[in-house]
């Protein structure tokens, strides 16, 4: 029986930490430049099962504490349908959160652009549009939003709190678009809609973030210049897949292995560190749960132990896992002791309890969004179906059956996808403010510095 969706609010919160910590290590995880070292360390601190997550070697980084500042804006909130009021407690959350930053690696345009907003004054949460803002800085924190809405029928109100605590930070539509995704997937989780028609799903609701863009009337043009990048390049990784319908199960390649996976996350990434920007970081975290299934270490392995910003990935990673799954198979000794565990359990409990007024934990019903937006069923927590577990289902002859799979099942060839054409002019824009030394002077000595560098800016 799968746990109640209490627990799932809980250790989605939990979770998320977990995977924010675990990849971050304080920061010697994050900046690291291979993932087979990343994986050989973990090996020698008795295997990913054995890790201890707890403070002083694993403190979470800036991702968590962000996500707490987006979910205890909401649970301060009293009507979260009064938007100036909720956009300028988030922005006062997210200006008060940098003052818990020593240590935790914070992104120069998130700390630029918090120090431009103003929550006491109207409106003093926009910033000016930002073609440099396309880091993943606002998709890591904006999970618990599909926590607040998990509902197909809350559609509307997820949108317009991703993209405008998104553009809080990372006013461009690579970055505040993986905001929206980040809280969308959270909400298909809840929803328990089959992994493989996330995709899917973002596809039929970029339209309708493109029109509140139009409709909110702010940097309009801008924005619209910008918007086909992410929207090209979640394409591209669909079509590699084979999910784009959403009705079929993805393809991986028969050699996936850390080597494979850290090039084709590199492959995918605009900035040559997988997960750093807005479009990659749910990417990465949603290709590992493709080929994870309910396997909590198969999800470490993929979506967090990988060269590149692997605390975002991991961030938003173990959200998803724990809104579907709880804490099945998470030993105790990932979570037990996270920092900031107690007010993550918090924050999980008091989301359930605005999303699920007046409804029993044990028994809540969740509309369950099939393909389309408009056609959705009821979803008994208790019957929830298992997420198809990629890595391990080879061509086998019942999920042929029921994915309604066609043909024979090829490999992907590893590096087959491309950045769309559109990207150039916004990619040269990306590095913010990197100095002469991240150029391609490429010394042994300089490198990490340099990525780190280049990584903390962007983000």
């Amino acid at each position: 029986m799968a746990p109640p969706i209490l627990e799932r609010y809980v250790a989605a919160m939990v979770l998320s930490g977990v995977g924010d910590a675990m990849g971050y290590k304080n920061g010697s995880w994050e900046f690291c430049q291979s993932g087979i070292d990343i994986h050989q360390e973990a090996k020698k601190l008795g295997g990913i099962e054995k890790l201890k997550i707890e403070l002083p070697d694993w403190m979470v980084s800036d991702d968590t504490v962000l996500h707490l500042a987006t979910a205890e804006a909401y649970m301060e909130t009293k009507d979260t349908k009064d938007k100036e009021t909720l956009y300028r407690n988030i922005a006062e959350k997210y200006k008060k959160g940098m003052h818990d930053m020593d240590g935790r690696a914070p992104g120069r345009t998130t700390m630029n652009s918090c120090h431009m907003l103003n929550p006491l004054q109207e409106k003093g949460y926009e910033i000016p549009f930002n073609p440099r803002g396309g880091g993943c800085g606002a998709a890591m924190r904006a999970m618990c939003i599909g926590l607040r809405y998990p509902k197909p029928e809350n559609l509307s109100d997820l949108i317009a709190d991703g993209i405008e605590s998104g553009r809080m930070t990372h006013h461009l539509p690579k970055g505040f678009l993986g905001s929206l995704a980040a809280a969308l997937f959270t909400s298909y989780a809840i929803q328990n809609k089959p992994v493989e028609q996330w995709g899917a799903g973002l596809m039929d609701t970029l339209p309708l973030a493109r029109t509140y863009i139009k409709e909110s009337g702010r940097a309009v043009n801008e924005n619209l210049k910008e918007w086909g990048y992410f929207e090209n390049a979640w394409k591209n990784y669909l079509e590699i897949r084979n999910i784009t319908s959403g009705k079929t199960l993805p393809k991986f390649p028969s050699d996936y292995g850390i080597e494979a996976r850290d090039k084709f996350y590199e492959s995918v990434s605009s900035s040559g560190w997988g997960g750093a920007n807005g479009h990659d970081a749910p990417m990465i975290a949603y290709d590992a749960l493709l080929g994870s299934g309910d396997s909590w270490i198969e999800i470490c392995k993929r979506g967090i132990l990988h060269y590149g910003d692997n605390d975002s990935t991991g961030v938003m990673a173990g959200c998803w896992f724990g809104a579907m799954y709880g804490f099945l198979g998470v030993p105790d000794n990932h979570h037990k002791k996270l920092e900031y565990r107690k007010r993550l359990e918090e924050a999980g409990k008091k989301l359930y309890e605005l999303a699920h007024k007046g409804k029993e934990h044990q028994s809540s019903n969740i509309p369950c969004q099939k393909e389309g937006n408009d056609e959705t069923e009821v979803c008994n927590d208790s019957s929830q179906k298992s997420p198809l577990s990629a890595h391990d289902q080879g061509i086998s002859e019942e999920s042929s059956q029921t994915n309604e799979i066609k043909g024979t099942i090829t490999d992907i060839v590893e590096g087959g996808t491309s950045e769309s054409k559109d990207s150039e002019q916004v990619d040269k824009a990306e590095p913010v403010e990197v100095s002469v030394d991240s150029s391609k002077q490429t010394t042994n000595q300089d490198t990490e510095k340099k990525i780190t560098e280049k990584v903390q800016t962007n983000v």
